[in-house]
């Protein structure tokens, strides 16, 4: 009886964070970008897509498109998006997952703002984002 609990309570204990890692997500902190680069440390998707940085401010509301940056289904670490614009210290951004999706080509990034090609993806009806600061 007390292997049945304790294996119980193990199998529990490893599939809640089997659960959380499946869930879209992006994680990435402040940092520099004198480089011209921007990363992610992590993103979870739901499918092959893009990891977009936008200008935001404290709104919240994604702004222009700055940078992008192939992603693929699943788990991926370390991000980088080459900016295409200057981005000075202090700027906000916000860098999303979006899809790869009603574009008229795959690999391309077609998304422009407010469009539906390779637009964002949501969870929950929330889009899957973190804001950063440059630093």
């Amino acid at each position: 009886m007390r292997a049945f609990i304790i294996a119980g309570a193990v199998a529990a204990a490893t599939a809640i964070p089997a659960v959380a890692q499946d869930m879209p997500m992006v994680e990435a902190s402040d940092q520099s970008v004198s480089n011209g680069v921007v990363s992610a440390s992590r993103i979870v998707a739901p499918a092959n897509g893009w990891l977009v940085v936008h200008r935001t401010d404290e709104e919240m509301a994604p702004g222009p498109v700055v940078g992008h940056a192939p992603i693929r289904e699943g788990e991926t670490s370390d991000v980088a998006a080459i900016l295409t614009e200057e981005v000075a210290s202090g700027d906000m951004l916000m860098l999303m997952v979006h899809s790869e999706d009603d574009g008229s080509e795959t690999g391309i990034f077609e998304y422009t703002l407010g469009a539906t090609e390779d637009g964002p993806i949501r969870q929950d009806e929330e889009l899957v984002m973190t804001v950063i600061t440059a630093e």
